[in-house]
């Protein structure tokens, strides 16, 4: 007997439960995305306009990259209607390229041992690689890029350059020139691109050259007219061609030290000190002086371009930033090893960054972390202040919820004219309150969609085509039901032996 076949007898156009991964699921990504929500969605999901930390804990197959799924499209369409109030969306999921690159910065017997190499990672270089992800996809935006990095919620408005003013423009070309990570084009060409489009420049340093190139004429225009040729052969037509320029080159060593330590801090971010030397080189001083860098080993100047780039968001129209951390067990840095997961997270759970206005966190975390948590000592809760995180120690599932979520995927797969229920599939014998039962058992979508599957897969194995049954007895049920469980147990018992 064919599954298409009984599907299609129950008004189906497609499996309901064929896929596990909410990134390539097409019946979330359909219908069930905006319409079905775990029953903590509020706590998780808060108000755009002013967003708040969360902090989920989860087991595998929980739904979690389905909530992030789910948060980033709402806010999408939260923006559409909300011009002046919107929410920026930044997913801070692909881990492997910031720790690629930092782990590259440290010796070679600490890269041998990942758990050494993520002790010495720190909330700043969490903060450098949240504001690589954002300004990113800002500048990508204003330059008009084809395929923008991040969300496409998080459209700039047709304005966008004229909303900012001098120092704004300055601000973003300066965070441009520290975390700009776009791979399309080479570092400096596109800088420069974006002050072209932000219209700025640095007058104040193409006089300072000017200096140096007018001093430099006049000294050998002089000599020359004059034919006084021995002038070359004394000291000082030299020493006033050196004091034209003694301007730009003070200038030009104060760049490169200043390079030097942003491309030696900037942790999880590729900085070579020679472009960048070039480009913030172009920066007026009376523009540049006293602003902030990532050059040292501390959080305060990563909090004060945080500021910066919040201030910049706010004169586009967003009020708030969003920040979505999930799949930080995937990593091969990390490789699934709790104590590897707990050096990387850790060092956000820090009150005044999860506390940040206008800094909303949503932490999607294995359960096992949780486990964690409940070791800590005084000195981490208060620090971490998680009592005040809106925290889900738990992502659960109730039978009666997993019940709605599959009888909500078969009604997604309907065809047109049909309303399928999840009930129709079973005899009589397999009641709702059963169902619930059961479901109940399997604890999260994720087996709930492989044992489904697996059921309609075995029920149609016992039937040939000339003889079909259109329903799952009581007997085929729950035969399957313990072959599943007994076999999701033997898993569960493996990966806790790993």
């Amino acid at each position: 007997m064919n599954l298409h076949d009984l599907l299609d007898h129950h008004g189906m156009a497609t499996n309901p439960f064929a896929d596990e991964d909410a990134q390539t699921d097409p019946v979330f990504q359909g219908r069930c995305r905006a319409s079905t929500f775990h029953p903590n969605w509020d706590k998780v999901y808060g108000n755009p306009g002013n967003p708040a930390t969360s902090i989920v804990f989860g087991e595998k197959g929980s739904g979690k990259t389905a909530m992030r799924l789910q948060v980033t499209a709402q806010i999408e369409e939260y923006n559409r209607s909300h011009q002046n109030n919107r929410a920026f969306v930044t997913e801070y999921d692909v881990l492997n390229p910031f720790l690629d690159r930092f782990a590259d910065r440290l010796s070679g017997r600490t890269r041998r041992k990942p758990a050494k190499v993520l002790d010495q990672w720190k909330l700043w270089d969490h903060v450098d690689a949240i504001l690589s992800l954002g300004v990113t996809s800002v500048v990508d935006r204003l330059l008009g890029v084809t395929q923008a990095s991040g969300p496409s919620g998080n459209i700039l408005p047709e304005d966008a350059v004229k909303r900012l003013d001098h120092f704004q423009r300055r601000d973003l070309l300066l965070l441009a020139a520290c975390y700009d990570s776009s791979l399309t084009e080479s570092f400096d060409s596109r800088w420069f691109r974006l002050r072209r489009k932000l219209r700025y420049y640095p007058w104040q340093n193409w006089g300072i050259k000017c200096i140096g190139w007018l001093t430099k004429s006049i000294v050998l225009g002089t000599t020359f007219y004059l034919r006084r040729y021995d002038w070359l052969t004394t000291v000082w037509p030299w020493l006033i061609i050196a004091l034209g320029w003694a301007p730009w080159l003070a200038q030009w060593w104060r760049w490169s030290m200043q390079a030097l330590g942003v491309s030696r801090h900037l942790r999880c971010i590729n900085r070579d000190v020679n472009p960048l030397r070039k480009v913030l080189s172009q920066f007026s001083g009376r523009d540049i002086n006293g602003q902030p860098l990532p050059n040292k080993r501390r959080t305060d100047d990563r909090y004060e371009l945080l500021y910066k780039f919040q201030g910049l968001l706010r004169a586009l129209g967003f009020s708030g930033i969003v920040v979505l951390v999930d799949r930080v067990d995937e990593p091969h840095l990390i490789n699934g090893v709790l104590d590897n997961m707990k050096g990387l997270v850790w060092s956000m759970l820090d009150n005044k960054f999860l506390k940040q206005p206008g800094l909303g966190i949503k932490l999607l975390l294995p359960i096992e972390l949780a486990k964690y948590v409940q070791h800590e000592d005084h000195d981490f809760f208060q620090r971490a202040r998680l009592d005040k995180q809106n925290m889900i120690p738990s992502l659960e599932w109730t039978g009666a919820a997993l019940y709605d979520l599959a009888n909500s995927r078969v009604t997604a797969c309907a065809k047109e004219g049909s309303v399928p229920q999840l009930q129709e599939l079973f005899e009589s014998g397999v009641s709702s309150t059963r169902l619930i039962e059961a479901f109940a058992a399997l604890r999260v979508p994720r087996h709930l969609f492989k044992f489904l599957y697996r059921l309609l897969v075995a029920h149609c194995q016992s039937f040939v085509d000339s003889q079909p049954s259109w329903q799952i007895s009581p007997a085929t049920f729950e035969s399957q039901l313990a072959l599943y469980r007994r076999d999701q147990q033997a898993v569960d018992q493996g990966l806790s032996a790993g």
